[in-house]
């Protein structure tokens, strides 16, 4: 009864997230949230649990819910700043956060606005993938977010690009293994 309660809401609810998402989008343009959030991701444990995000993402996308996959959406963004901004710093992480700063505060062209659009291309594709309960694509796509993310980092940060290295992989390897699992493990309760 209450799951079905919950279904009524679901548009509602991710409209809400949805706005969420975009307060925070828009409190980013403020210099002072910024800077604040940006201290605060220096802290290596958001770096960890950021991929994390994919596998409520995906089951969302499983069990087609807005709401779900909206509020993992803004969990997700938000995830930045949870954690305390660090006292001692890695300065691999701080030249690439430099990175991506400037990458980020820096004029947006053309080229730079097509080549952000995979981000948001891509979880509208593993979206996709496992709505229509597509685990292989679903996957790959999981894998071309990871590897996407890593190129890039080495390709614009250099060096300090690979200090995202054990965090995108170590996530990736835990979101692999436990969606296919929890899959695999849906698919074989439905057919029970």
């Amino acid at each position: 009864m209450k799951h079905i309660e919950i279904r009524k809401y679901d548009k509602i609810i991710a409209i809400v997230f949805g706005l969420f998402t975009l307060a925070f989008l828009l409190a980013m343009t403020n210099s002072d949230f910024f800077n604040w959030a940006w201290a605060r991701h220096h802290n290596i444990l958001s770096w960890y649990i950021r991929p994390l995000f994919l596998i409520p993402f995906c089951y969302f996308a499983y069990k087609r819910s807005w709401a779900g996959i909206s509020a993992t959406i803004f969990l997700l963004l938000s995830s930045m700043f949870w954690f305390p901004e660090p006292i001692i710093s890695n300065e691999q992480v701080n030249q690439f956060l430099q990175v991506e700063m400037d990458y980020l505060t820096a004029t947006w062209g053309i080229g730079k606005i097509l080549m952000t659009l995979i981000v948001p291309i891509s979880l509208i594709a593993l979206g996709a993938a496992f709505w229509k309960r597509n685990l292989l694509f679903g996957l790959s796509v999981i894998v071309f977010i990871a590897l996407a993310k890593i190129l890039w980092s080495a390709a614009f940060g250099g060096e300090s690009g690979m200090s995202i290295l054990a965090p995108a992989i170590i996530g990736l390897i835990i979101c692999v293994v436990l969606i296919y699992f929890g899959y695999r493990r849906t698919e074989k309760s439905k057919k029970e």
